[in-house]
C-alpha cells in the first residue's frame, strides 16, 4: 500500500474525525471584565482581537460560547489555562 493510499484510508475512517469533535466552551460568570476575558482569549487561544471580542460578547449575552474546536489533547491545556485565570470553561 502506498503512502497516498494509507492517508486516504485514514482520512476516510470516521474514528479519526471524532478527535476533532470537541468544543472548548466559555461560560459567563458576571465577575470578570470584557477586557480581561478578551485578553485571556487572545493570549491563551490565540484569537484575534475581533474574534476574542465577539466570543466575549456572545458569552455575555447567551451565557456561553464555543471558543475553540479540536481534539481533547489540544483543548485540555487551553481549558486549564482559562480556569487558572478563574474563567469558567468546559470541554464538550
Amino acid at each position: 500500500m502506498t503512502s497516498k493510499e494509507i492517508k486516504r484510508k485514514q482520512s476516510g475512517n470516521p474514528g479519526n474525525d471524532s478527535a476533532k469533535d470537541n468544543f472548548l466552551i466559555l461560560h459567563n460568570d458576571n465577575v470578570h471584565s470584557f477586557d480581561y476575558v478578551t485578553h485571556a482569549l487572545i493570549e491563551i487561544c490565540e484569537h484575534t482581537f475581533e474574534q476574542a471580542s465577539q466570543c466575549t460578547l456572545i458569552t455575555h449575552y447567551k451565557g456561553k460560547c464555543d471558543i475553540k474546536k479540536g481534539g481533547l489533547k489540544a483543548l485540555k491545556p487551553l481549558k486549564d489555562a482559562l480556569t487558572e485565570r478563574n474563567l469558567n470553561a468546559t470541554i464538550n
